[in-house]
């Protein structure tokens, strides 16, 4: 298995005014291509923000990570938005969909962003939509769409860029148990007959049940890692 994301002695310490939070604590890590991982631990245990390190949200106060050979702890901001663009996936709790979009609009934004030419973008944001079971829903825009179903839109868009891997942070807290084991579903097929990397981090026993392989946060150390 090919490691696509490296990660060594990551610290992240975030800084008030009354005390310093150590939400990351000397974390070292390999995660593989094709890997199903959830990341968990009670509230306040570092899953979020280990999350946001991997995806060039934060940036780390030391330790290094590389991502597909590339230590992207040393990129400017400039240059880890374009690396986002080009390599990370990502699913959100909140949706985070474009409003005035529709569904296909949505998925394609991205390829637009990266200049991808117009017969590649309108073939592959049908096929991702399809995919997902949303063919027939292309048109409709995020609010005429259910929470499982713009959630659906979510997980198309984060592979529109054919990413190296897909980050999703508590991708089900805000649906119903059958939108959540649909999106699972998805998630899972596209994990095993597409090769599609994901991370989770979650609280859903659900994700956890699926998950190939469990990491267990607890004071921002990782204090378990198993694979099934």
């Amino acid at each position: 298995m090919q490691t696509i994301i490296e990660i060594k002695d990551l610290v992240k310490i975030f800084k008030d005014t009354a005390q310093e939070v150590c939400a990351v604590d000397h974390v070292t890590l390999n995660i593989g291509e094709g890997e199903f991982t959830a990341i968990v631990g009670p509230s306040g245990s570092g899953k979020t923000t280990l999350l946001n390190l991997i995806g060039g949200l934060d940036a780390p106060t030391s330790g290094s990570l590389h991502v597909d050979g590339k230590d992207i702890s040393l990129l400017k901001e400039k240059e880890m938005t374009a690396f986002r663009l080009h390599h990370i996936g990502f699913v959100f709790q909140a949706y985070n969909l474009i409003p005035v979009l529709t569904a296909k609009e949505n998925v394609a934004f991205v390829m637009e962003l990266q200049g991808r030419k117009k017969d590649e973008i309108e073939q592959r944001a049908t096929e991702l939509l399809e995919a997902v079971g949303l063919g027939d829903r292309m048109d409709s825009r995020p609010a005429k769409l259910s929470g499982g179903q713009q959630q659906r839109v979510a997980v198309a868009r984060a592979l529109a860029s054919k990413p190296k891997f897909v980050l999703a942070d508590e991708p089900t807290a805000n649906l119903d148990s059958k939108s959540a084991e649909n999106l699972l579903d998805i998630m899972e097929k596209l994990n095993e007959q597409e090769g599609v990397t994901f991370i989770f981090s979650t609280h859903d026993q659900r994700i956890v049940a699926k998950a190939k392989r469990i990491i267990t946060l607890e004071d921002g150390k990782v204090v378990s890692d198993v694979r099934k």
